[in-house]
């Protein structure tokens, strides 16, 4: 299954929306290159770009929801939080076992929560920021 950016999950916000589309190009790589039968050669690639993006992003979506004085920030600050140290978990599991079906099916599972984040939270967000 390929990720896009489909209306559904577009934010209104073009610094998030341009992110989010950063984040699903690096996961449909992986994908494809599993595909390929080239998982392994992309794996620490795409682990890497995932943990570099994460901390990017939530800081940049953080920052926004500082500076506008969001009221969600609290909750949203903790589903950060959380999806950090579940990533983390997962991305330790993919480099050590590689692009196994398990592996792979975890990762769609995290990336899958962040699309259902994005869907309600992220849309929240560019809506209180769009005022």
């Amino acid at each position: 299954m390929k990720y896009e950016l489909t209306d559904d999950l577009l934010t209104g916000n073009a610094l998030i929306d341009s992110e989010h589309r950063e984040l699903f190009a690096a996961v449909n790589n992986l994908i494809d290159a599993c595909a390929q039968g080239k998982g392994r050669d992309q794996i620490q690639k795409t682990v890497q770009f995932l943990e570099d993006y994460v901390a990017k992003h939530f800081r940049d979506e953080e920052g926004l929801q500082t500076k506008s004085n969001y009221p969600g920030y609290p909750a949203h600050k903790q589903f950060h939080d959380g999806y950090r140290r579940k990533l983390a978990e997962t991305t330790q599991v993919l480099t050590r076992e590689g692009p196994s079906v398990k592996a792979l099916s975890d990762l769609n599972g995290v990336v899958a929560i962040l699309v259902s984040h994005i869907r309600t939270e992220d849309k929240r967000l560019a809506r209180h920021i769009k005022g």
